[in-house]
């Protein structure tokens, strides 16, 4: 985590650390930021052993650049319908981990107090052949996911 983000967020957990928290805590959500394309393509993580289902809401849509400006109230709204406190752990994805970081210092300026990063995302880091999913992350680690 860069220094002068130290503060800016509850700080980043593991993919595994993440699942006990969905599954430690009923009030915990997790925010996929990734694209609508990458959700199609690649897949979502799968919390129906929870009882949960994630809340997949773009931090920026492709192709533009930067963040979408409704990102931070549609996730305000999801909490505000669903009678879920801004203190509730809210547990950011994306592919590797960069965008989710964003994610959550965004919502941590909004007021959300435990907005987490899950490190190494949804696919992970590279592997020496150039390809994701296998080396760390979401999938890499078999943690429940759906394709579709």
């Amino acid at each position: 985590m860069p220094a002068d983000a130290a503060n800016s967020y509850a700080g980043d957990v593991s993919p595994d650390e993440a699942w006990a928290l969905l599954e430690g805590d009923p009030k915990a959500v997790l925010v996929d930021v990734r694209t609508v394309a990458e959700w199609n393509f690649v897949g979502t993580p799968d919390l129906r052993p929870l009882g949960k289902q994630a809340l997949l809401v773009e931090w920026q849509g492709f192709p533009s650049a930067g963040p979408r400006p409704d990102f931070v109230a549609t996730v305000e709204r999801h909490f505000g319908d669903n009678g879920v406190p801004k203190d509730a752990p809210v547990l950011l994805l994306c592919r590797s981990g960069a965008r989710s970081r964003s994610a959550a210092i965004a919502l941590t300026a909004a007021g959300f107090g435990r907005a987490f990063n899950i490190d190494n995302g949804f696919e992970g880091p590279l592997d020496p052949e150039g390809h994701r999913g296998g080396v760390d992350g979401w999938k890499a680690r078999g943690l429940p996911w759906a394709q579709g």
